[in-house]
């Protein structure tokens, strides 16, 4: 095999892996959006969820002895779309119930996971910045050397399977109507603030398996601020590819070969090591600039329901 082959071989991988935490977490912004709840906290709960994974499989390793436990990484994935959820409930019961500001609401969850890291790091492992290495990460699946985590085949599952509830479902129906038109939902009969709790909740579940791929699927261990903000430039990806999954995986494969390639490109003289590592955050701001204003949000985004 010649090495542009090779290249080209563990690009295409590389863009699998990097567009799995960013399809994942794109998928659940769309759900929050499509119910008219604006959701930018998605960047914390990615770091809360990376951090529940990393810590849960670690410090039940430390309770169990040495020796392989091949049912611990998937208690981790669990407890971190249960803290994902739980998160995204305290930013839904905030903007839907109290009304509000939903920025603000969700920019407080952020700040939260920037600084809460630190201190579950520090009173288990006497250091900030991470946790222990753990020794049961998630498998991977596939022919040797091709071998990818679960979580890889379940993003790009998750694809149709969004599709189909959210255009082919009485649920997804409902989702999409409260978040255009929640006055003429709710005279229909559907309850409004139930569906938003849902969509939110939801957004959060996502982003958490998020992380956990990040904390125990991707690497073994959490790293403070390891997200790197890939929760904003999975809402780029949500807005460019129109709250649409199909749209949102093009988005997300964009983004994931943009990463893919500046890890490729690192060591290289092809470009300077600056741009090398600012080409993805450069892609989602020119994808941005020039796709923002041909984008249609949800009709009720944003904007607080009253009964």
């Amino acid at each position: 095999m010649n090495l542009d082959a090779a290249f080209w071989i563990a690009l295409f991988f590389s863009t699998l892996r990097q567009t799995t935490p960013l399809l994942l977490t794109a998928l659940g912004g769309m759900f929050s959006e499509r119910s008219g709840v604006v959701n930018i906290a998605l960047e914390g709960i990615i770091l809360f969820g990376a951090l529940t994974a990393a810590v849960v499989v670690e410090r039940v390793e430390h309770t169990l002895g040495p020796g392989p436990h091949p049912w611990l990484p998937w208690l981790g994935v669990l407890s971190a779309m249960l803290v994902g959820g739980l998160v995204a409930l305290v930013h839904a019961v905030v903007s839907i119930k109290y009304r509000a500001d939903q920025i603000i609401s969700a920019t407080a969850i952020n700040l939260l996971a920037l600084g809460a890291p630190s201190l579950v790091l520090t009173y288990f492992y006497g250091n900030a910045t991470n946790s222990k290495e753990v020794a049961n990460r998630l498998p991977l699946w596939g022919p040797e050397g091709f071998a990818l985590s679960p979580l890889v085949y379940l993003a790009f599952l998750l694809v149709p399977v969004s599709w189909w509830v959210l255009f082919k479902t009485p649920f997804g129906l409902r989702l999409r109507a409260v978040g255009e038109h929640p006055e003429a939902a709710d005279t229909l009969g559907i309850n409004v603030f139930r569906m938003r709790y849902i969509g939110v909740v939801l957004s959060g579940v996502l982003a958490g398996l998020a992380g956990a791929y990040l904390a125990i699927g991707f690497l073994n261990q959490f790293v403070r601020g390891m997200s790197a903000g890939m929760g904003f430039i999975a809402l780029a990806a949500m807005i460019f590819g129109k709250w649409h999954p199909l749209g949102i995986l093009f988005a997300t494969l964009l983004f994931g070969f943009a990463s893919a390639l500046a890890i490729q490109l690192q060591g290289t003289e092809i470009l300077p090591a600056v741009l090398v590592q600012a080409f993805p955050y450069v892609v989602t701001v020119l994808v941005l600039a020039g796709f923002m204003g041909k984008s249609r949000p949800p009709a009720a985004v944003g904007r607080p329901y009253e009964k």
